[in-house]
């Protein structure tokens, strides 16, 4: 059977990346350029600027991505690309790009949820996953709690009322002064704090699988607060820890709520706030308890990158969807949707 080489493009927040990949689990490249250094300055990605850089940065990404494959575009037998979500203005810039390409080439053109390509990066990871199974999606933008039935199949469990979990983190982190992106620095000076040292509230909602991070958010804002005014110290290791075993904790008792009511043996961890050690360790510890597999990622297939998107757009490919040239950037595009 022949092989199947996808080209892959995400272009949807801050990262211009380009993927090769070989029958959609094998990575030949996956080259990525961050705007992160730069946006920081601003306390977060400014839209305007992140889709100036990628007009800039994606043809030499894409170059730097064929030559590490050691292939040619002659040789890719479709073109996958994330239309949704994210920013429209740098959706736009990789959906053009990887138009041009399907056109001049005359290759199929796949268009990707960016979600699901988060899901997918377990598939690159662990060689023998396969659906059906739970997997908890943490991100900046996203916190949904999915059954995933099978390839480009999902069923939405749960999902955030509010917040995101990530954006929670990170304004946690830009309200102590610690600087943009959040998470990774809340999740470092955890270790060194004590997670019991300050009680933030659990949001549970009800007895189903939704989300809500608003007010651990307003808890742990009111906290700053009430020690700035009061002029007290604040130990930010403390806060940072105390945060954090509030969220994954939530986060990690759905998760496994979901995988033992529905009969799941595994589930796994998607998006930026996998990277989380907190996250994994708890999650990884409930799972022992309870024998469910808990897999994620390596933390570069975490964060955006184009080879989980050439895994996604690979099973839609075989399973036989092909875009035209209409097909436009989503930016509030949901999990499952078409």
């Amino acid at each position: 059977m022949k092989d199947i080489i996808t080209l892959a493009i995400e272009s949807s927040c801050d990262e211009t990346a380009v993927s090769v990949l070989k029958n959609g689990r094998e990575i030949l490249s996956n080259i990525i350029n961050t705007q992160m250094e730069l946006h920081k300055k601003f306390g977060g990605v400014v839209p305007e600027v992140a889709s100036r850089k990628h007009i800039e940065n994606i043809d030499d990404v894409l170059e730097e991505a064929l030559k590490e494959a050691n292939i040619t575009l002659n040789d890719i037998d479709h073109i996958a690309v994330t239309y949704g979500p994210g920013l429209a203005g740098a959706l736009l810039v990789g959906l053009s790009h990887a138009k041009a390409l399907a056109y001049t080439l005359n290759k199929p053109l796949v268009g990707v949820n960016h979600i699901e390509g988060h899901v997918s990066a377990n598939y690159i990871e662990h060689k023998d996953l396969k659906p059906p199974f739970i997997t908890l999606i943490v991100s900046g933008g996203h916190t949904h709690l999915v059954e995933v039935k099978n390839y480009g199949e999902y069923e939405i469990l749960g999902r955030t009322r509010d917040d995101a979990s990530g954006e929670a983190f990170d304004k946690i982190a830009r309200a102590m002064g610690l600087g943009y992106p959040g998470g990774p620095i809340i999740d470092r000076l955890a270790k060194q704090g004590n997670k019991n040292a300050i009680e933030f509230p659990r949001a549970y909602i009800d007895e189903g699988y939704d989300f809500s991070f608003s007010g651990l958010k307003s808890a742990a804002l009111n906290y700053l607060n009430a020690k700035k005014m009061k002029n007290e110290e604040i130990i930010v290791e403390d806060v940072a820890a105390s945060f954090q075993e509030a969220a994954v904790e939530v986060l990690a008792n759905k998760a496994i709520k979901a995988a033992t009511e529905k009969g799941y043996d595994t589930i796994t961890l998607a998006g930026g706030v996998a990277c989380n050690s907190g996250l994994r360790a708890k999650i990884s510890e409930l799972g022992k308890k309870h024998n469910i597999n808990i897999k994620y990622p390596s933390p570069v297939l975490c964060t955006d990158n184009a080879a989980m998107i050439g895994c996604a757009g690979y099973y839609e490919f075989i399973s036989g969807r092909r875009d035209d040239m209409s097909l436009n950037a989503v930016p509030n595009l949901r999990i499952g949707q078409r």
